[in-house]
């Protein structure tokens, strides 16, 4: 998207960077990105050309020429001009982060701010924040778009997690962990299955499977619409081999291939 007098679609600012790596002038390091062949490295930038007076100057707030402020916003580390969105600068992080700082704290394992509510009560997974989405396996620490913590640890965009659970997908792509509370679905699947008998056959046969959510194996009734763990009660199973068929089940035989040659007695 083209610069505009208060920026562009991704900051409102009033000034363009300098980048470093080419000369070249973009009011920010996403837009030079996106047209460039290299990325910018925003810790370089020394130089900023004022919007309104278009006098190249030292990386600061406000333009010593003119007197107009920048941004609302500025941190000298990152060299990031924005609008006033609580923002601060996280130095384990390395980065801005969109506050207020009261409302995170950074988690030294998994080395990324979180929301308050997160702590002590999240599963550690360390330098998560330093993988990709595994949904999109774009950058996920310097990304603008907020991160989704899931029970197992792992993250994900929130924009990927909700087309994620859109698509009905509900399991971590990374781990197989169900990524939210199952209850009330289990209890949906008890009822159909309840509701469901199989066939006569199949009724007393069983199955080894794993639980992804509790890491259990267990050996449980078969069924074509689920396999229940009979430890913590989820369905997000793996059958673990065929199925164990109890003595005396009438399972139906295996009828002859009409379409097979009929084979002649040799003399």
């Amino acid at each position: 998207m083209a610069a505009t007098a208060a920026g562009c679609e991704h900051y409102v600012r009033n000034c363009l960077l300098k980048a470093p790596c080419c000369g070249k002038f973009y009011v920010c390091r996403l837009c030079h990105d996106g047209e460039e062949n290299h990325q910018m490295d925003r810790f370089k930038v020394r130089e900023v050309k004022c919007a309104a007076c278009h006098t190249i100057q030292e990386a600061q707030q406000t333009c010593k020429e003119c007197g107009v402020k920048f941004g609302e916003y500025y941190c000298d580390i990152c060299h990031l001009f924005d609008k006033d969105k609580k923002q601060y600068h996280c130095q384990p992080c390395g980065i801005c982060r969109i506050g207020p700082r009261e409302k995170y704290f950074h988690c030294t394992k998994c080395n990324l701010c979180l929301a308050t509510d997160l702590k002590d009560n999240h599963k550690c997974v360390e330098d998560v924040s330093r993988q990709n989405c595994p949904v999109c396996m774009d950058d996920i620490h310097t990304s603008r778009i907020g991160a989704h913590v899931l029970p197992c640890g792992h993250l994900l965009h929130k924009t990927c997690f909700e087309d994620m659970w859109k698509t009905g997908a509900y399991r971590c792509p990374l781990c197989m962990q169900s990524a939210l509370d199952m209850k009330m679905f289990w209890e949906e699947r008890d009822k159909e299955i309840a509701q469901s008998p199989m066939p006569t056959e199949y009724q007393d046969a069983t199955v080894k499977i794993i639980c992804n959510d509790c890491q259990a194996h267990c050996i449980v009734s078969f069924h074509v619409l689920g396999m229940k763990c009979s430890k913590c009660g989820s369905y997000n199973t793996a059958q673990d081999g065929g199925l164990i068929i109890q003595a005396g089940a009438g399972l139906p035989e295996e009828q002859p291939n009409d379409n097979e040659p009929e084979t002649e007695a040799l003399d």
